[in-house]
């Protein structure tokens, strides 16, 4: 029987597990240094379910997006995980936002987004009747999701099919012996041993190019090397029963930005993000109190009774980018790197937004992945 073993426990990381897990067919290990699942990028996002609007034609963000989409409501609703369906506006706020909808529905189209539609400002005022637009995108398959009570499904799904879970284990070292990997892991008193394993599948979020590096893999002739750019969000905190129920956008300021939109959490808050900071060497989380004007005034083009003082600094998350701040979107790695000379070595590198739509779509596809090495 095949040994397979997963490094990282974050969102992807635990969908793979169930999905390679449930086939039965192979031992399957999941290796995180941390005493619990999700505790970087994952417990840190939006919670938003993405329609897949945004990405290349073809790429891996739009295609699992799409298909992960559907399959997470599927999820949510036959295991009772807490969701809503709420339908984002993608809108307008002056001509020039106004000229650049139609190519944005087009990528939309492209990516076989389901049921969206461009909507005019009588329309978007019965969906969302404080929202200030002329024109938007209408997306009735996204909303939001409790990533936690995900997390804790796929979790207890993996350890129910056989799955075992290393957590407080870090992975320092791999090498390659005849068909097999040795993973060296280090215990939590700094005492280390030596684990063989058949496939080894890298899913170590902000550290997956550190891992890939571990096997020899040239990174930069690659193209591997990971980006941390701080996402932060302000919480808005007074008048609550003013801000919309559906999640609202602006067109995207850039290829590299959603823009700073509204995100209705399940309890009744709000919070508004995501803004892209500049790339960072470390990782930390602090949220910097000078960016309040900003939200502020990006927010206030569509929500015109919004006031300086109903928002304020909340949390932040650093996401593992491949592209470099102004330079085009980058798509997933997934990859074998059988070409390298590492058959049954998968890449999951540079797994940022739509990652959390696309969990059960790339769990899906990893699993097929590893059922052809």
């Amino acid at each position: 029987m095949l040994r397979i073993t997963i490094i990282g426990a974050g969102v992807i990381g635990l969908a793979v597990a169930e999905a390679i897990s449930s086939q039965k067919n192979s031992e399957v290990f999941i290796i995180e240094k941390y005493s619990s699942f999700g505790q970087e990028t994952s417990s840190r996002s939006s919670e938003v379910i993405h329609a897949g609007i945004y990405y290349p034609q073809g790429s891996n963000k739009g295609n699992l997006c799409v298909v992960g989409n559907e399959m997470i409501y599927h999820i949510c609703k036959a295991n009772n995980i807490p969701h809503r369906n709420s339908g984002k506006l993608i809108v307008s706020t002056n001509e020039e936002t106004e000229k650049q909808i139609p190519e944005l529905f087009q990528k939309a189209v492209d990516n076989n987004a389901n049921s969206v539609r461009i909507v005019e400002r009588d329309e978007i005022s019965r969906i969302e009747s404080n929202v200030k637009s002329n024109l938007a995108i209408f997306c009735p398959t996204s909303g939001t999701i409790d990533s936690h009570s995900y997390m804790q499904y796929l979790e207890a799904k993996a350890i129910s099919y056989g799955c075992t879970f290393a957590y407080n284990s870090s992975v320092i070292g791999i090498d390659r012996k005849n068909s097999e990997y040795i993973l060296t892991i280090q215990n939590p008193d700094g005492t280390s041993f030596d684990f063989e394993t058949n496939i080894v599948i890298n899913s170590a979020g902000l550290f997956s190019e550190k891992i890939a590096q571990m096997i020899g893999i040239d990174t930069d002739v690659n193209k591997y090397n990971l980006v941390y750019r701080k996402g932060i969000y302000f919480r808005v905190h007074r008048k609550l029963e003013l801000y919309p129920k559906a999640l609202i956008y602006p067109v995207p300021p850039d290829s590299g930005s959603v823009g700073i939109h509204t995100t209705p959490d399940l309890f009744g808050g709000m919070r508004l993000g995501l803004f892209i900071g500049p790339e960072q060497k470390e990782i930390e989380y602090s949220v910097d109190e000078s960016m309040h004007r900003y939200f502020y005034e990006q927010a206030k083009a569509y929500l015109p009774f919004l006031e300086y003082m109903d928002i304020a600094p909340d949390n932040a998350g650093i996401l593992p980018q491949l592209q470099k701040p102004d330079e085009p979107m980058r798509d997933f790695i997934i990859q074998n790197e059988s070409d390298k000379g590492l058959d049954g070595f998968i890449n999951l590198i540079g797994i940022e937004s739509p990652g959390l739509t696309s969990a059960p779509a790339i769990g899906k596809k990893v699993a097929e992945m590893a059922n052809s090495i």
